[in-house]
């Protein structure tokens, strides 16, 4: 099971706060920083001091760090035009050597894209769809070719398709609990799927659509990781727990019950049934990033025993 950090860096974060924690990331040996793309707080918190762009914080880390995978779970379609965004992924690649990977989505948060002025379609589905298309068609043009679109939503005229980036293909995530439609279109476009939050009940179901999607589209399941997201709340014993639970306002409980919640053991148990069903990479969101004792924890008595 390869084990991930997973930021929220919307709830108030600073570059240097997020740098400590990819260091840390990378020195304690996990195998990637990933964080959210999202410009507002959610909750009661008030944010401060404010927001950090996903692929400035991911250009700066790209320099900063030297093993660890980068990337965004996950970029929203109404954020970025699909041509600059996959000139800023592949400029990011290059600027880490190779290490970027692309999670993308439809966005939800209505309310950060009022708050910022950023257009908010009622249906973004058909946006993502091309996105995806453009961005993969652009980084997959050869050289010296040119690559054109035309869609309901985006038109690109024989574009040059640059700068290409340092891998061969920049491994794409898409994730949602949607029955058929995102299942689908993870089957076409995505190196990854990824399973986001799921409640305890709802994993069996999340999996089998899309295998059954794998299926329906001739593809070879194993050329498709499954992976799962979840807020990260661990101790060595159940003041511990407790302790960290009320720092993140979080019900320890219902994190035990259906994310990594729990002691050492029972997060073990927890990534083991997973890892049984198929899944093969684990985000572990951490939501008090100045607590780096918390991935020091995880390092030392959670990895190895699922090495």
């Amino acid at each position: 099971m390869e084990l991930r950090i997973f930021t929220e860096p919307q709830q108030g974060a600073t570059y240097d706060d997020l740098l400590a924690v990819a260091k840390a990331t990378e020195d304690l040996g996990f195998d990637a920083f990933f964080r959210s793309d999202h410009y507002l707080s959610m909750g009661d918190g008030d944010g401060l001091p404010g927001p950090t762009d996903a692929w400035t914080t991911l250009a700066g880390l790209a320099r900063e760090t030297s093993r660890i995978r980068l990337g965004t779970l996950v970029s929203s379609v109404t954020y970025r035009h699909p041509g600059i965004l996959a000139i800023q992924v592949a400029q990011v690649d290059q600027m880490s050597g190779g290490r970027v990977e692309l999670g993308l989505g439809t966005g939800w948060f209505e309310r950060e894209h009022a708050a910022y002025g950023i257009p908010f379609p009622a249906k973004r589905f058909g946006m993502l769809e091309e996105q995806l298309e453009i961005v993969t068609g652009l980084w997959g043009t050869p050289l010296g070719e040119t690559f054109s679109h035309a869609g309901e939503h985006y038109s690109l005229v024989d574009s040059p398709a640059l700068p290409k980036p340092v891998q061969a293909k920049i491994p794409v995530v898409i994730g949602g609990s949607g029955p058929r439609r995102t299942p689908a279109l993870a089957a076409r476009f995505a190196d990854e799927f990824n399973l986001v939050f799921p409640d305890a009940d709802a994993v069996d179901g999340r999996l089998s659509a899309i295998r059954t999607a794998l299926d329906e589209a001739g593809r070879d399941p194993s050329t498709l990781t499954l992976s799962i997201a979840h807020v990260l709340c661990t101790a060595a014993d159940e003041q511990g727990v407790n302790r960290r639970a009320a720092a993140i306002g979080r019900d320890p409980e219902q994190m035990r019950a259906d994310g990594f919640g729990g002691t050492a053991s029972e997060v073990v148990d927890r990534l083991g049934a997973l890892q049984e069903k198929g899944v093969k990479r684990a985000y572990l969101q951490v939501l008090d990033l100045h607590d780096l004792d918390h991935l020091e924890f995880v390092a030392n008595e959670i990895a190895p025993q699922l090495a």
